[in-house]
């Protein structure tokens, strides 16, 4: 989890924050993962509060972080990643659930998404340490690629919650993955409650159920991928579906006055330099949803869209062109939109 990942990618419109109060409507902010969470919950059963939603939704997410959040040493990757051992960890369900989904990602997109990128994430300054005064030698870069792998450096064993480690040094990093799992936990938290109609946002990865307190499709905006200002691109009225949205057009570093992504190509060990700007996927899940959106913008919209009709993927490119914007979807992102809206 990138510890200062701003919400990127989306906004939140006609109801789904600031309509009237009418039906019962709660709505709870609060920060995790280093950004902020926007949780509205329509028609809530008469004995849940906003108090005690809040706390339920707290604790949920202080599990989440327990397991998957990189910044925190003492959990459950962290202290994976600490392991010099090579022998088979045990690992909980919850972090069994999201590898298998990483390894189905990682496979299907043909190692373009990658839980092992840490020595070329921190390497290019997109780290916990200061960004380098020059661009990496390639040296370096291969140096860092030599440890990135997860299909050949890692093991997991659904059956016997088990994570294995092949070589010493090997890490495991779930910023692109576990904010969309945060997501799902939390709305799976809801169901558990009785709650049918509610919109979980963390970070812009976020999940939607049943209508929103105006009776509609929750109505999302996304970002055109412009640094400079703030505008919406499109909108999407969905219902029972999760969304996420990757850009690389406001987190990266410069050397000698040329940007470089954060969005780093695990096969490469470099930046993406294709002119695909922000990608949007919709899923069951906002875990599926949040990886496939990393991997298809390292992808790039031709090969993306190739690999989108092959796997039934819903996802929405967004291109920069010399003075404008291009838009274009896969078959099941169009089919998807048109029953929603």
């Amino acid at each position: 989890m990138h510890k200062f990942a701003g919400l990127i990618g989306i906004f939140l419109l006609s109801g789904c924050f600031w309509s009237s109060q009418t039906p019962k409507t709660i709505r709870i902010l609060g920060e995790t993962m280093g950004t902020t969470y926007r949780v509205t919950v329509v028609d809530a059963p008469d004995a849940l509060t906003q108090e005690n939603l809040s706390e339920g939704i707290t604790a949920t997410l202080a599990t989440v972080n327990a397991k998957m959040s990189n910044w925190d040493p003492a959990s459950e990757v962290s202290q994976f990643n600490k392991r010099q051992s090579t022998d088979p960890a045990q690992i909980s369900e919850a972090f069994v659930h999201v590898l298998a989904a990483a390894h189905d990602i990682h496979l299907q997109s043909d190692g373009k998404f990658d839980i092992t990128l840490a020595p070329l994430i921190n390497l290019w300054g997109f780290g916990p340490k200061t960004p380098d005064a020059a661009v990496p030698s390639d040296k370096d870069i291969e140096t860092a690629r030599s440890l990135v792998g997860q299909d050949r450096y890692l093991t997991l064993n659904a059956t016997a919650r088990t994570l294995q480690k092949h070589q010493a040094g090997i890490s495991v990093n779930l910023s692109a993955i576990a904010k969309g799992y945060g997501v799902d936990a939390v709305a799976e938290y809801l169901r558990e409650n009785g709650i049918e109609r509610y919109l979980v946002e963390i970070g812009g990865d976020l999940i939607t159920a049943g209508l929103n307190p105006e009776g509609k499709a929750w109505s999302i905006g996304i970002e055109k991928p412009d640094a400079a200002k703030s505008t919406v691109q499109t909108i999407l009225n969905l219902s029972d579906q999760a969304m996420a949205t990757s850009g690389d057009y406001r987190n990266f570093n410069e050397y000698d006055g040329v940007r470089y992504s954060h969005i780093i190509d695990p096969t490469t060990g470099r930046p993406i330099l294709h002119r695909t700007a922000s990608v949007t996927v919709l899923a069951d899940t906002a875990m599926a949803a949040d990886g496939w959106a990393t991997a298809m913008l390292v992808l790039g919209d031709q090969v993306g869209m190739s690999l989108a009709e092959k796997y039934g993927i819903a996802v929405l490119f967004i291109t920069k062109g010399e003075n404008l914007f291009t838009t274009s979807t896969s078959s099941l992102f169009e089919l998807q939109t048109k029953t929603d809206s």
